[in-house]
């Protein structure tokens, strides 16, 4: 086996790198670049699993023809001029963090990668390493674990790193799903937005769905986390918002296939309330932290429908977190945390802690020296005479 050709650093110290993973999309929303990006989307086995040999005939023969066509079409109603939606909002977030990372003195790469597309996780892994990154931290922008997105995600990078001859050091974020920052600004985008357009009035019936993306049912059931997570995540965020179970739902999206999914389906519930009156319905994503086809097309515009046509009145989606500032303030805490212990503080951050570190021994010190006199002061009282 032949190993990628390494940087030679000659004894320098290397850098640091923050790497955000993201899903993935098409190049452009055209049926062949749609086509590349569902074939190695739907042939990872964490995301089908179903062994190749039954698989991969049905999936390049059957779905793919016609997958590809459907999929570029939905596709190229959410295309804007910059690009595709998540790919734009990626590439906004890690701007922001960077800024914010070095306006607090970290002296950190901050990059992105795609799991299934580009810029693919082994070209970006392998340029960070050529640049002298020698510490990368991994970060998913998947809240909630799961075997299909996050453990997908290290996979890549795992295998990328079987083929590099000096590895660099490796943290992974496992998950974020209940990390009071990330609920803070959840909370932030569904009452700003509120705020803007008018809260609902939950008295009177109206609601507010949690759509979360579906995973197969069976997942649960073979120890997958991602489930509860979400229900946790839904149960903070209802919280935070002063809503219980009622007025605030949870729900899972994006079925595929006629297996079970993680119920309950979010566009049979958006009929229902349809049906059922609810005078209107607000829709929020809080599993997917960049718009994508996933939130514009199938919530935006097939929830919206499902929900009209059923007999709703006004339906409100939700934009999800994208730049919101408190989203980047929640993903530099996540990153600072687990950044610790490694030599990220540029040396103005570097004096700067010092500093304070120093503050902090001297006020512990004088603290201490108080503490002595008044309890001597306590036991003897009459030397104070």
């Amino acid at each position: 086996m032949r190993f990628d050709p390494e940087p030679i650093s000659h004894g320098q110290s290397g850098k640091t790198a923050v790497l955000l993973i993201n899903l993935g999309t098409p190049d452009e929303p055209r049926p062949a670049a749609v086509r590349r990006y569902l074939r190695e989307f739907l042939s990872d086995p964490r995301v089908v699993e179903i062994p190749p040999l039954i698989w991969q005939p049905l999936l390049r023969l059957v779905i793919l023809p016609f997958r590809s066509r459907q999929s570029a079409q939905k596709y190229a109603t959410v295309w804007t001029r910059e690009g595709s939606p998540l790919k734009v909002n990626t590439e906004h977030q890690t701007t922001a963090l960077r800024n914010l990372l070095h306006a607090n003195d970290y002296d950190v790469i901050v990059d992105y990668a795609m799991r299934y597309g580009n810029p693919s996780i082994p070209d970006r892994i392998r340029a960070l390493r050529q640049s002298g990154v020698e510490r990368i931290l991994l970060l998913p922008l998947y809240p909630q674990y799961s075997s299909s997105t996050t453990a997908t995600a290290t996979d890549a990078v795992y295998r990328v790193l079987a083929r590099l001859r000096n590895q660099p050091d490796v943290r992974t974020v496992r998950d974020y799903h209940d990390h009071p920052a990330y609920i803070e600004a959840l909370r932030q985008q569904v009452e700003g937005y509120w705020l803007q357009h008018g809260r609902p009035d939950f008295a009177a019936g109206e609601r507010l769905l949690l759509s979360f993306h579906g995973v197969p049912r069976r997942t649960l059931d073979l120890g997958d986390p991602y489930h509860d997570q979400c229900v946790k995540t839904a149960r903070l965020l209802a919280a935070a918002l002063g809503l219980d179970e009622t007025t605030c739902r949870l729900t899972f999206q994006s079925r595929f296939g006629k297996a079970e999914w993680l119920q309950p389906y979010t566009a049979p519930t958006l009929e229902e309330l349809g049906r059922g009156g609810t005078p209107r319905v607000d829709v929020f994503c809080p599993g997917f932290t960049s718009d994508c086809l996933e939130t514009l097309e199938e919530i935006n515009m097939e929830g919206r429908h499902a929900y009209l046509s059923a007999g709703g009145k006004a339906f409100h989606f939700i934009p999800c977190l994208n730049g919101a500032s408190a989203w980047i303030t929640a993903l530099g805490e996540i990153a600072a945390r687990n950044l610790q212990g490694w030599p990220v503080l540029s040396p103005e951050g570097q004096a700067d802690a010092a500093a304070a570190a120093a503050a902090s021994t001297r006020a512990r010190q004088v603290a201490a020296v108080a503490a002595f006199d008044e309890a001597n002061a306590a036991a003897n009282p009459g030397a104070r005479a």
